[in-house]
């Protein structure tokens, strides 16, 4: 030991270190160690334990031992559950207050476009998804019930969910399944519309917060009516419209019950019962779940058990066969004259809106009329054309239009081969291609409604049939000034106006040179009607003033180019003794079920005066009768025409009419790598192409066809125009003497009309006169 003695430390009242008081601000503890006079036992107790601090939860439990100590306590439990059912709760109000509708897919707005014929029978569609959104009131009642009975029949009541089908999904997925629906109406329109197909668990809580937000947003109609519009039913039809096209050929208002139940059950697994025409086990498939969609509307009061009995008594409503192929089989003139005069007429309709689709177009096109057309270009084209062994006959095109003249109804119109021979624009619409001798009914029609200047500084003179002009070939044009009309062409610097032929026909008819196609009396006729009353009279029959070529001599034969449809109305008008129908082919246009305005079909307007329409219609039976357009005398009924063919040889035309239809032909060459017009020399192995040939075949071959049928109706006769006049410089008449008799004496008519031996004397028929119809008794004419 130290001979120092250890100092005790100052100690507080409480007996406590004050050292330690100070520095720690602890107690000390109350075990001291052992001082010298402690007895060795003393030293050997074991230290006192602290007490353990009480814990806010007391698990595991202390103090016991074995599974107690794991076994929670009723107080545990209950606020285990209040914890974790508070927490849900709240997630879930958060979430609900959080989430919002999102906007639609852009794939769910995308519709096509359905064209149908006048019969009401779709004729195409386009578009890259098959659906056409209908409203609620077109679905019948009793197809609306097959749906709610098959999938959802507690849709009116629920609130846009069903807790038992998601505990049946919830079981399904637990058991190691793939995860179900267990969905209602509701959810699968949110589905359908607003989400994707994943099988995912996020977007199923998702599918359940927006549907009963959707549920308390919308009506029960209209989630109703989107999920018509946007369930999948097999056979690439998105929506019930589309899908009542594809199964039935019909459109959803004429579907009945049992025709709603097989809609309800292909929804249930398109990709199967899409095959019900023609798998067993498709159909059979089917046929089960047809019948026990049936029997869940009996079940919900919504058929009777008779009704349920004559639906089974008719049998299984068996889906028309189904063919793969494009929307537009053949039609593709008909679908783009369609656009574009729906277009035309609503500013509304654009590209842009149509690639949305929608649109529901009804059109004047008669579906039997348009396949005669089709066939009879196929029949003329496999007789006359060998484009196999004959060069010639390669890249031929052929355009026509068929309208109704008392209407202006375009009733068939054939553009060509189509897309699957790679022709992609319209033959009957094109504005390309010059008219040729067609258009001199026109130059005609002007010179009798205006008349024509034949002499400088005078006035006017009428015009008639008869008046005659100059046929010779290579003859110079004058204007109403009197000056020669000029040809930088020519080497004289003056145009020396030429025909088909060299032959001199002298001073001829017009009726003569319409029926035989001489150009020059018709360029002379219309440089002295002029080119401003020619032009308005083209624009008065409905040709568009953009494909009227400039002022020239060529003007008057033909070197315009209007479309096939535009000549056959010009011609039309002839047809109805000048009253013009403009040539429509849309008469209802719908939008997403609403009609659209603007489509009232135009009505007929008085272009030419009757006598004037009458007389060229006259003059224009006579092509046929006698002229170039013989041809269509196979017709076997009353009938006009003209013939047209271009100086060049690049296009020929026939254009006939009978009061009941009016129809135009063109033919013409062109390379679709090289839109150009090409000669038609050697087509049919024939050194020249004329409006007489070819497309006189095809004309005759269709209206006989077409036609078949209906009567054989007249024309009205034509109002006589009086004394018309004679170009400057033509032979005036000689004065007419009858023969004399076998008595040496000329025979005399007395005032009576008849001759010296009491006979009616009969004129001889001549090629001016008006085409009268023969009286006809017992097949004898005369």
């Amino acid at each position: 030991m130290s001979g120092h003695r250890r100092r005790p430390s100052q100690q507080s009242r409480g007996g406590t270190p004050a050292e330690d008081v100070r520095t720690t601000g602890h107690r000390p503890s109350r075990h001291r160690p052992p001082g010298p006079g402690t007895s060795r036992r003393a030293r050997r107790t074991a230290p006192e334990k602290r007490p353990e601090k009480r814990r806010w939860i007391d698990y595991p439990h202390r103090g016991r031992t074995g599974p107690r100590r794991w076994l929670p306590s009723i107080r545990q439990l209950l606020a285990l559950f209040l914890f974790f059912f508070g927490g849900t709760a709240a997630a879930v109000g958060y979430a609900y207050a959080t989430v919002t509708i999102p906007d639609p897919n852009p794939s769910t707005l995308l519709q096509n476009n359905v064209y149908y014929w006048s019969d009401g029978r779709v004729l195409a569609t386009d578009g890259s998804v098959n659906r056409q959104n209908v409203p609620l009131s077109q679905v019948p009642a009793d197809v609306r019930w097959d749906f709610i009975a098959a999938e959802n029949a507690s849709f009116y009541t629920d609130p846009g969910i069903d807790p038992q089908g998601i505990l049946r999904a919830v079981a399904h997925m637990a058991e190691g399944g793939t995860v179900q629906s267990g969905s209602t109406i509701t959810q699968q329109f949110v589905k359908n519309t607003y989400l994707d197909p994943s099988q995912t668990v996020s977007r199923k809580i998702k599918e359940l917060l927006i549907s009963t937000k959707i549920g308390a947003a919308m009506s029960k109609q209209q989630i109703l009516q989107g999920y018509l519009n946007t369930c999948f039913f097999g056979r690439q039809a998105n929506g019930i419209q589309a899908a009542a096209r594809m199964y039935y050929g019909l459109p959803v208002q004429k579907l009945d019950a049992s025709q709603g139940a097989f809609l309800a059950a292909a929804v249930n697994e398109p990709s199967l019962i899409q095959h019900a025409d023609s798998d067993p086990t498709a159909r059979a498939k089917a046929r089960a779940r047809w019948s026990w969609v049936l029997d869940r509307m009996v079940k919900i009061g919504k058929l009777t058990p008779g009704q349920r009995a004559r639906y089974a008594a008719a049998g299984f409503p068996a889906p028309r066969k189904w063919t793969l192929g494009s929307g537009l089989p053949g039609q593709t003139a008909l679908v783009q004259l369609a656009r574009s005069y729906a277009q035309a007429h609503d500013p509304s309709i654009t590209d842009s809106s149509l690639s949305r689709g929608g649109y529901q177009i009804h059109t004047t096109f008669d579906r039997k009329r348009t396949a005669k057309l089709a066939r009879a270009v196929a029949k003329v084209r496999a007789q006359r054309l060998d484009p196999a062994h004959r060069s010639a006959d390669r890249d031929v095109q052929v355009g026509a239009a068929s309208v109704d003249p008392t209407t202006g109804r375009i009733l068939a119109v054939y553009g060509g081969s189509g897309y699957a021979h790679a022709h992609y624009s319209d033959n009957a619409d094109t504005s390309g291609v010059p008219v040729g001798s067609t258009f001199k009914p026109i130059v005609l029609a002007a010179a009798l409604q205006h008349q024509a200047v034949l002499k400088p500084g005078e006035p006017p003179a009428r015009i008639t049939p008869a008046s005659k002009f100059n046929g010779d070939d290579g003859i110079k044009i004058k204007d109403q000034q009197g000056n020669d009309v000029t040809d930088d062409k020519d080497p004289t610097g003056l145009l020396h106006q030429h025909n088909d032929t060299p032959r001199r026909w002298g001073h001829i008819s017009l009726r003569k040179a319409m029926e035989q196609s001489v150009n020059t009396p018709y360029v002379q006729l219309g440089e002295d009607v002029g080119y401003r009353n020619v032009a308005g009279t083209a624009q008065a029959l409905g040709l568009r003033h953009s494909s009227l070529a400039a002022p020239s001599a060529g003007f008057y034969i033909g070197t315009s180019t209007p479309s096939a449809i535009r000549m056959a109305g010009a011609y039309s008008t002839f047809a109805a003794s000048g009253m013009r129908a403009t040539p429509y082919s849309v008469t209802k246009v719908t939008h997403n079920g609403s009609p659209l305005p603007g489509f009232t079909a135009p009505a007929p307007v008085r272009a030419l005066p009757t006598a004037v329409a009458d007389n060229v219609t006259d003059v224009l039976r006579g092509v046929i009768a006698r002229g170039t357009g013989t041809k269509a005398k196979a017709l076997g009924r009353t009938a006009a025409g003209k013939t047209g063919t271009t100086d060049d040889y690049h296009s020929a035309w026939f254009v006939g009419y009978t009061p009941q239809l009016a129809t135009s032909v063109v033919l013409f060459r062109e390379d679709a790598a090289h839109p150009q017009l090409q000669s038609l020399v050697g087509v049919g192995g024939l050194q020249k192409v004329f409006g007489g040939d070819i497309p006189t075949e095809i004309w005759t071959q269709y209206m006989t066809d077409a036609l078949a049928g209906l009567p054989d109706a007249p024309f009205p006769a034509p109002v006589p125009l009086g004394h018309g006049t004679d170009e400057p410089g033509a032979p005036k008449p000689s004065p007419t003497t009858t023969p004399a008799n076998k008595g040496g004496k000329a025979g005399r008519t007395d005032r009576t009309g008849k001759n010296g031996k009491g006979g009616t004397l009969t004129p001889a028929p001549t090629p001016d006169a008006p085409i009268t119809s023969p009286k006809c008794r017992h097949h004898k004419c005369r």
